[in-house]
């Protein structure tokens, strides 16, 4: 059986540990060794440390004996995406300017998931510093689609969603700033929740754009997103953005509500640009609610196209402002060719960011500097609160909206690297959502002929994680998708 304890659910695992039948050594075994054999091929790891976890496997096997079981994630491997800091781990963020550097302190979704006896194993590769779209802004290696090793796996957060889908591990955490958790979830045919803004402490999360940046897991079910939701979520006085909201029993929310629901259809999603293949999947789980005597509306977000310039005029110049502290003076990379600070500073940063950071500084720079700040920045806010309201308006007369997560299937690896607002349109669906601080998750929906899964997003209202999971949950019932794996 150890051989393939790395396909199932962590629900599933869970039982098997409490009836005894593995143990979470067995368990951790049979991911690590899961992981040296295709992890040369997928590349979803940018470091794992096999010592610690095996001992943290033997703690929770000890707790497990003396009936001390700290949650249903006890024993379960859940590994990290590298821009969530952990006390005496290497965070680099998938950047040559933070390759060396030590965390010196534990972010509190990693230190909430350690304290439920989560194992965590391993950092996850991403774009640098969450910027991209299909992991190819990494500085240090490319990963690749599970389903297709040919094809990227969606980004930033496609290390997580492709050791996920791989079976390199149970669950995986990742941040979402327009579309990183369900835009690789889609693409990699597994679960991904961008919670409500604000519900997920953003403290330990190296930030990219402060006001839309959240933190969520990855999974094979919504069962399993849920219960790791419920661990993460809360207040933390360590974060001055964290809400403090009522946090329900999810994984009970999503027994108890069974619809039916009114949910919404956003005609602006279904125009150009949409991959007839991926409509087709998205149509049929839109009838299939219809089919279960759920109430379909036609609504209109009228601001959508503005989405994608007001995204990325906020998204820049957030980055511009959090990314000066890496000045090479402090704990970042030092240019040895720098004779004066001014040269520190140039010539530390030119030689530690990449490409696709770099161009978001100059433009997050550009649009902050005097002159244009009223004519960018702030026009950029105004449109941000229409984008808002939109919602407001639509979620009056629905309680969800249905809509696709990706615009198409995985893209072959380099086919968009040089035309970089082709990539940025491979997050129109999902942007506006963070935007407007909502939650959404992407769930998988299908497979293209080529095999490639597609995901179907769904979009709920503010801290209503637990009616949109019962939503989710209701379609992965009667569409398991999540027993189909890739055959690496």
């Amino acid at each position: 059986m150890s051989n393939e304890l790395f396909f199932k659910s962590a629900a599933e695992l869970g039982e098997l540990l409490d009836k005894k039948e593995i143990s979470a050594v067995e368990l951790i075994q049979s991911v690590i060794d899961r992981t040296k054999k295709i992890e040369p091929r997928v590349q979803a790891f940018l470091a794992t440390n096999e010592e610690k976890v095996i001992a943290e496997a033997k703690a929770s096997d000890e707790r497990r004996a003396a009936g001390k079981k700290l949650s249903p994630l006890d024993g379960i491997p859940v590994a990290t995406k590298d821009i969530l800091a952990d006390k005496g781990v290497q965070l680099t963020c998938a950047s040559k300017i933070l390759k060396n550097y030590i965390s010196p302190y534990t972010s509190t979704a990693i230190e909430r998931l350690r304290d439920a006896g989560a194992i965590m194993w391993g950092r996850t590769n991403l774009d640098e510093f969450a910027m991209g779209s299909s992991v190819e802004n990494s500085a240090f290696q490319a990963t690749h689609n599970p389903w297709d090793l040919e094809r990227i796996p969606g980004g930033s957060s496609g290390g997580s969603s492709a050791a996920v889908a791989a079976g390199e591990t149970i669950i995986a955490l990742g941040s979402d700033t327009g579309g990183s958790i369900r835009q690789p979830a889609a693409l990699c045919g597994v679960v991904g929740l961008k919670p409500t803004y604000g519900l997920v402490s953003r403290y330990g999360l190296a930030a990219f754009a402060s006001s839309l940046d959240q933190i969520g897991p990855f999974a094979r079910t919504v069962k399993d997103v849920a219960s790791t939701l419920q661990i993460i979520a809360g207040h933390d006085r360590y974060d001055s953005t964290s809400f403090k909201a009522n946090i329900p029993n999810y994984t009970e929310s999503i027994e108890k509500n069974k619809g039916p629901w009114k949910l919404g259809v956003p005609k602006e999603y279904f125009g150009e640009g949409l991959n007839p293949e991926v409509r087709v999947f998205i149509e049929k789980a839109i009838d299939f609610y219809k089919q279960q005597g759920c109430e379909i509306v036609e609504v209109s977000l009228p601001n959508a196209d503005l989405a994608i310039p007001a995204y990325y005029l906020t998204a820049t110049a957030e980055a511009s402002s959090n990314l000066a502290r890496y000045d090479g003076i402090r704990y970042t990379h030092r240019s040895s060719d720098a004779t004066d600070a001014i040269d520190i500073y140039s010539k530390s940063r030119a030689e530690g960011f990449g490409d696709e950071v770099k161009r978001r500084i100059i433009l997050g720079t550009y649009v902050l500097s005097s002159g244009y700040y009223d004519a960018y920045y702030v026009r950029a806010q105004k449109v941000r609160t229409l984008i808002r309201r939109d919602f407001e308006q639509a979620f009056q007369r629905v309680d969800a909206l249905l809509t696709p997560t990706s615009p198409t299937a995985a893209f072959k690896i380099g086919e968009k690297a040089t035309d970089p607002l082709s990539m940025y349109l491979s997050d129109i669906y999902t942007i506006s959502i963070n935007l407007a601080g909502l939650p959404g998750i992407s769930i998988p929906c299908g497979f293209t002929n080529n095999n490639l899964p597609v995901g179907l997003q769904i979009i709920g209202k503010p801290y209503a994680e637990a009616q949109l999971l019962a939503i989710a949950d209701f379609f992965e019932k009667a569409h398991p998708h999540y027993t189909k794996n890739p055959s690496l």
